[in-house]
């Protein structure tokens, strides 16, 4: 047998032992889901027998390397403001950061706890050189410049620019926005409860508040006493982050009528999140719908099986990043896609979890109107398989006069997939809403 031959038979054999893997485990803690928990197990087999295309030409080692070198490549992930905590309604720790004006946030540097348990010795702190990153910092000197001339020289009439981020994310997942108005215009950007830096939820630790997401509107708010006690404030959400933006309107309408100039929503939606179908046929939609809240609270049941198991099965689990993250993954540059990758598989399974039933019942559809009165951006990508661009489309119609974008061929992570748009539209986003407190007179500016 030729060497060739036998890598590749070892390749087919890895990539078996891989489905045989994930189907069981997915099958194992999904027993108590019943059929659930075989479905799953047929589903993960059948996406890993995939991978067994890639492993004949790409051995294991070279893919592990490959990893490696991709995080230690990206700068993705790295800018850090001045620190601060919120204390929500049950006594859930909220972190957030802030980046003022004037100031260049500092970068996580080796040995920065903050960044987490893999932060000490992260490399990716090291900054990017070469063409592209200079065409990118100039595409953002020239947003700065707009910026700089938008809001004028009275820092205290500039707005505050508030990031929400979305689902088994963190607040790093707004790197190319952060990075394009920092120093320009004061920022915060936190992480929801449980997630990144902020604590796990009281509430669901003791088990007596479900996570819901007014109860996310409302640590919202918490974190707005917290960093932006006073001014304007331009609010951006993705995806639940995007939702949480709406539970706030929907619970503190005043709040947002004296304090809110401009609102973002991007990659998210109103409601009627049960009758997505992720990309699947109308059975696999159906039997998604039903049986997926209670296999999760079943894996959440056994975290450390399911973490064994993702990481057996990295390649799988990368491939469902790509295909459920990005519109045109063979475009997106491997770095961010690996930061995509990271941000994901950060999130523990129980988690994923607690949070997952919530958005069967989100509806917030009439709070939409709290943000009719200022300017507004809806933006979302054209292939998005997890809020569908018809859903800001329905957005859009609730609120006439946003600025509607849909992205042809870009996915739920629009902001890392198409940074330079994302921006672009976030800078006019600011240009508008503060000429149009000023023009107003409004208290708020």
């Amino acid at each position: 047998m030729t060497d060739g031959t036998e890598a590749a038979v070892q390749a087919v054999e890895t990539a078996a032992e891989v489905a045989a893997e994930a189907a069981n485990n997915w099958a194992k803690a999904g027993r108590h889901a019943g059929i659930a928990g075989a479905a799953i197990g047929v589903v993960a087999a059948g996406a890993a027998a995939g991978v067994a295309i890639e492993r004949l030409t790409v051995g294991r080692g070279m893919r592990r390397r490959a990893r490696l070198a991709l995080d230690a490549a990206g700068p993705y992930g790295t800018l850090r403001g001045t620190p601060g905590a919120a204390i929500s309604e049950d006594g859930t720790e909220l972190y957030f950061e802030i980046d003022e004006v004037g100031a260049e946030p500092a970068r996580l540097e080796r040995g920065d706890r903050r960044g987490g348990k893999h932060a000490r010795n992260d490399p990716s702190a090291r900054p990017v050189r070469g063409k592209q990153a200079r065409a990118a910092q100039e595409a953002q000197g020239g947003l700065r410049k707009r910026l700089t001339a938008a809001l004028g020289r009275r820092p205290s009439a500039a707005p505050t620019v508030v990031f929400s981020h979305g689902y088994c994310l963190n607040q790093d997942s707004w790197h190319f926005q952060r990075a394009a108005l920092r120093g320009t215009v004061r920022t915060v950007h936190w992480d929801q409860r449980s997630h990144g830096r902020s604590a796990r939820g009281h509430g669901q630790i003791d088990g007596t508040e479900n996570v819901t997401i007014d109860l996310l509107g409302r640590d919202l708010k918490a974190v707005l006493d917290a960093a932006v006690p006073e001014g304007p404030i331009v609010l951006v959400g993705h995806s639940m982050g995007g939702m949480t933006v709406m539970a706030l309107a929907d619970q503190f309408p005043e709040y947002v009528a004296e304090r809110v100039i401009g609102v973002a929503l991007i990659g998210t939606s109103a409601g009627r999140l049960s009758e997505v179908t992720y990309g699947l046929p109308s059975m696999g939609m159906k039997a998604f719908h039903a049986l997926a809240p209670g296999v999760l609270k079943a894996l959440g049941w056994q975290p450390d099986l399911v973490e064994r198991g993702r990481r057996a099965t990295a390649d799988l689990f990368a491939g469902l990043v790509k295909r459920y993250s990005f519109g045109t993954p063979e475009d997106v540059d491997p770095g961010i896609a690996r930061f995509g990758e990271r941000l994901i598989e950060g999130t523990p399974i129980d988690v994923v979890a607690e949070f997952f039933p919530a958005f069967a019942v989100h509806d917030k559809t009439e709070a939409l109107v709290a943000y009719d009165a200022v300017p507004a951006l809806v933006l979302a990508g054209e292939s998005d398989l997890i809020t569908p661009a018809d859903h800001s489309r329905t957005i859009a119609e609730v609120l006439p006069d946003a600025e509607l974008v849909c992205v042809p061929g870009a996915g739920h992570l629009v902001m890392l997939e198409r940074p330079e748009l994302v921006n672009e539209h976030l800078v006019a986003l600011v240009e508008r809403a503060a000429a149009a407190a000023r023009s107003s007179g409004h208290a708020r500016a």
